[in-house]
This record gives C-alpha cells, structure tokens and sequence, in this order.
C-alpha cells in the first residue's frame, strides 16, 4: 500500500529554502509514531535536508542521480522500483508526492493553521477521490503554538 505523510501549511506549503519552516514537536512524534518500523520513501533533496537515514524505519531514497550512495539508505531511480515494495510511506519531497499521489491509497495529513512563505508545496489533490477517516486536533501547549489536526484520508 502507499501511504503518503505530510505537514502542510495553509497553501499547501511545505518548505522554504531546503528546510521545514515551522516546529511542531506534536508532528514530529505523531510523525515517528506512524512511520516507525516502516519503509519511507523520499527524494534526494528531502534526504539531504534530514541529513541521516531516520532510525528504525528502512529508508528508501528515490533519486535520479546514478552515483548516489550513502549509508544506511537504499537508493532507486523508478518509481516501479518503489512500487514493488509493497507498504511504504512517501515522505517527500514535492517531486516525490506527485508521482505518488495518484497511486496512494491513504494520506496523513497534517495541516498547519499557518499562512507562510514556501518554495515547496504538497500538490493539489482531488478531495473527492477519497474519503477523511479521521480528524484529530494537534496538542497546544508552550512546545507547540501553530493550530494543527492530523487528519486521515483513504481512497474511495
């Protein structure tokens, strides 16, 4: 099944400048909490910007680049190549999401009550091809000041 992750702000934002502009401790652990113990798949550049393979997860990096290898990641250059391997959830980037939310099956997603300046957006996405199976409210407190709700989605 592929499964898509993401935080978005209000315009579907996001990034800024290679990095993720806000900090939201509650999405972070909402974040490990979903992925931990699965395969997550992201684009070179979203691999670069976390900056090591994510601990207890398989990590996949989808990239074009032919003589890209780090360790502790796996590196492939098709999207069949991701396909093939079953349960995964796409973490990024922009470029990443869009060849993969035509297929997904199920989105996380959180949304950031927050208008910002990005250069990263989550795609636009057909609300209609899928059905909200959850909505929950983020935590506030002092670590976490941004409104946010996790929500879920499944295709219809």
């Amino acid at each position: 099944m592929i499964n898509i992750i993401v935080a978005y702000a209000n315009g579907r934002v996001i990034g800024k400048d290679g990095k993720i502009p806000w900090h939201l401790p509650d999405d972070i652990q909402h974040f490990k909490r979903i992925t931990s113990g699965h395969i997550v798949v992201m684009g070179r550049k979203t691999f670069a910007s976390i900056g090591r393979p994510l601990p207890h997860r398989r990590n996949i990096v989808l990239t074009s680049n032919k003589s890209l290898a780090t360790p502790g990641v796996e590196v492939v250059h098709h999207k069949d190549d991701v396909l093939a391997l079953g349960d995964v959830f796409i973490i990024g980037g922009e470029s990443v999401y869009r060849q993969f939310l035509e297929v997904a099956q199920r989105l996380y997603i959180t949304e950031i009550a927050l208008e910002i300046d990005g250069d990263a957006f989550f795609p636009e996405w057909d609300h209609q091809s899928f059905t909200m199976v959850s909505a929950q409210p983020g935590i506030l407190n002092e670590q976490n000041t941004l409104p946010h709700t996790f929500n879920v989605y499944e295709r219809k």
